[in-house]
C-alpha cells in the first residue's frame, strides 16, 4: 500500500488467503478515482463484488457478458456518478474498444491485474488475453498498476512487470509456505485399490472439503459414492450446465454441500475460509496448479490436509491431457491472409478471413508473436505481418515456440512425479520448486512424519545454505550449452533444479556440474 500511496507499480506475490485485496481497496479510497480490477472468472469477480458489498467500504460493480445489458449499464453509471469505487472486467472485456474508451473518460487511479501469472508462458495458466493488458494500462491514461498473484517463481516474476509494462516496480514476495496445510502423499499401483481409497479416506475426512479428479466421468463417479456412504458431495465441471455449477458453488460456500468433487474447473474465486482438506484422486498437471488447488484449504489459520492419492502410471493421463495438438494449417492461413491484406488487420478480421475461431486464432496469433513473424499494433491492437518471412518460415519458427512450450508442460509433469516420489521433506521440495529455500525438514508432511527422529526425515537433503559455500543460490541465472538459459530454482547438497527457458525444469547432479563445468553464469 505504501509503495502505491508513493506512486509506485506494486506486484505482489502473497499466498492464497493473505488478504492480496486490500491492497488496492484502501489506496482507492486515498488516491480517489476508481480501481480497474481485471479478474479472469465471472464466479471470481462475483465473489469479490459481493465480499466488497459486504464491507464498510464503497461500492464495486462488474461488468461481464454473463449479465443483462441494464445491469452492465447500472454498473458503468455507479462508478461514473461516484457511487462504486471498484470496476471489475475480464481480460476479454479490454480487447473491446468501446470499453477501454468508457473506462479512460473514468480517469482511474489503479489498474489492478489479479492472477497475473496468466500473463506468463511460465506460469500454469497462460492466457492470451493477459498479454493486452500492457498497453489496455497505457491507453487508459497510465494509472499505477497492480499485480497480484498467489504463486510466481523469478521468471514469471520478470514476464509479469515486463508483458504489464510496469514502471519501477516494487517487487513484494511475501513467501509461498502455508505451515497450517499439512501434505500427504498416498501411493498406489492398483487402480482399484487407489479409487476405494479415495472415496473411503473422503468419507472419513471431516468437511468441508474438495476432492479434485482429472476427468468429468470421475467426478460424477466419485461424487455418487460418497452420497452413498452418505456424504452430502456434489461433483463440479465444465460439462454442466452454467446454472447448476452456480447453485454448487453458491451452495458450498452456504455450507451445503459438504463435499466438492471436481475437476481443475472448481477454481479461482472459491474463497471460503473454513475448507478443512482438499485431496486429490489423481496428479494434477503441475506443482502450480497443486499449490494453487491445496491453498483453498485452512485459510482461517487452523489445521488443514492437503493429500495426493497417487499412481505412477497417472502420469500418463496427464501427459495425454496436456498433449495439445497445434494446427499447422491454422497458422499458414493466418500468416497468408495477413501477407495479402498490406495492412495492419484486427485479429476478428484476421479470424473472418481465416476461417478460424476467434479463440484459435487469438492462440495462434500469440505463438506467431512470439516467433517474431508478426507484430502487434496501435491501440485497436492490429496485427501485420514481419516481412522477410514466408508463410512456411513463420509456421516452422511457431512450431519451435509450440514445441519449447510443451517440453516446459512436460518437464511440469516430473516435478510433479518428483514432489510423490522424494524421500525426503515435501514442503522442503514444494517450496524449492518455486524458488524459496526452507533449510530444515517441516515436521509437518508425510514423510517428516515417519522418520524416526522428527528432527530429520528419513532421507532427507540438506538444503545448500547461501552465503556458506554453495556454489549456485536460488535465482542465479546460468547457461547451459545444449538447453541454454536458466534460473536455479532450489539447491541440495547434492543436486540442484534449473528451470530452462528452452526445455523447462531440469534436476541435475551438483557433482557432475562442478566436474565437467556443465553451468556458467548468464
Amino acid at each position: 500500500m505504501g509503495a502505491l500511496l508513493e506512486g509506485r507499480d506494486v506486484l505482489a506475490v502473497m499466498p492464497t488467503g493473505s488478504g492480496k485485496s486490500a491492497i488496492y481497496q484502501v489506496p482507492t479510497v486515498v488516491l480517489g478515482g476508481p480501481a480497474v480490477v481485471v479478474s479472469p472468472l465471472i464466479a471470481l469477480q462475483r465473489d469479490q463484488v459481493t465480499g466488497l458489498r459486504e464491507s464498510a467500504g464503497p461500492d464495486a460493480v462488474a461488468v461481464n457478458s454473463a449479465q443483462s445489458e441494464s445491469a452492465t449499464d447500472r454498473g458503468w453509471r455507479a462508478v461514473r456518478e461516484g457511487d462504486a469505487e471498484y470496476l471489475f472486467l475480464s481480460p476479454e472485456q479490454l480487447s473491446k474498444d468501446d470499453v477501454v474508451t468508457r473506462l479512460r473518460e473514468l480517469e482511474p487511479s489503479l489498474f489492478v491485474v489479479d492472477e497475473a501469472h496468466c500473463v506468463s508462458m511460465w506460469g500454469h495458466d497462460f492466457r492470451p488475453d493477459y498479454l493486452n493488458l500492457g498497453e489496455v494500462a497505457e491507453r487508459l491514461g497510465r494509472p499505477q498498476v497492480l499485480a497480484l498473484t498467489a504463486t510466481a517463481a523469478t521468471p514469471v516474476r520478470d514476464d509479469i512487470v515486463e508483458h504489464l509494462r510496469m514502471r519501477d516496480a516494487h517487487v513484494v514476495a511475501a513467501g509461498t509456505d502455508r505451515p497450517n496445510i499439512g501434505l500427504v502423499v498416498r501411493t498406489f499401483t492398483d487402480d482399484a485399490a487407489k479409487r476405494e481409497a479415495v472415496a473411503r479416506w473422503t468419507a472419513a475426512a471431516g468437511s468441508p472439503g474438495i476432492l479434485y479428479t482429472a476427468t468429468r466421468k470421475d467426478a460424477d463417479a466419485y461424487a455418487m459414492r460418497l452420497r452413498q456412504d452418505g456424504v452430502d458431495a456434489e461433483a463440479y465441471h465444465a460439462g454442466m450446465k452454467a446454472a447448476d455449477r452456480s447453485r454448487i458453488h453458491d451452495g458450498f460456500m452456504a455450507g451445503a454441500p459438504a463435499v466438492v468433487v471436481a475437476t481443475s474447473a472448481f477454481g479461482m474465486g472459491i474463497d471460503k475460509p473454513d475448507i478443512r482438506f482438499v485431496a486429490h484422486a489423481s496428479v494434477p498437471d503441475s506443482l502450480d496448479s497443486y499449490y494453487q488447488e491445496i491453498g483453498r484449504s485452512g485459510r482461517d489459520g487452523e489445521p488443514a490436509r492437503a493429500v495426493l492419492f497417487y499412481r505412477p502410471e497417472d502420469l500418463g493421463l496427464q501427459k495425454f491431457l496436456t498433449a495439445r495438438a497445434l494446427d499447422s494449417t491454422g497458422l499458414r492461413r493466418i500468416m497468408t491472409v495477413l501477407a495479402g491484406q498490406g495492412v495492419p488487420q484486427s485479429r476478428s478480421r484476421v479470424a473472418q478471413l481465416s476461417g478460424l475461431s476467434r479463440r484459435k486464432t487469438t492462440d495462434l496469433l500469440g505463438l506467431l508473436e512470439e516467433a517474431g513473424a508478426v507484430t502487434v499494433e496501435g491501440r485497436r491492437r492490429a496485427v501485420r505481418a514481419v516481412s522477410g518471412h514466408t508463410a512456411d518460415e513463420a509456421t516452422e519458427r511457431a512450431e519451435e515456440v509450440f514445441e519449447r512450450r510443451r517440453r516446459t508442460d512436460r518437464s511440469r509433469i516430473e516435478m510433479m512425479r518428483g514432489y510423490a516420489e522424494t524421500p525426503s521433506c515435501r514442503r522442503q521440495y514444494l517450496l524449492g520448486y518455486f524458488g524459496e529455500q526452507l533449510d530444515g525438514p517441516c515436521e509437518h508432511c508425510d514423510v517428516c512424519d515417519r522418520a524416526p527422529d522428527r528432527g530429520t526425515a528419513a532421507g532427507h537433503r540438506e538444503t545448500a545454505a547461501p552465503g556458506e559455500g554453495a556454489p549456485y543460490e536460488p535465482n542465479d541465472r546460468v547457461r547451459h550449452a545444449e538447453w541454454g538459459e536458466g534460473t536455479v530454482m532450489r539447491v541440495e547438497e547434492d543436486r540442484l533444479v534449473v528451470l530452462f527457458e528452452q526445455v523447462g525444469y531440469k534436476t541435475l547432479s551438483l557433482p557432475a556440474v562442478q566436474d565437467s563445468d556443465l553451468l556458467a553464469d548468464a
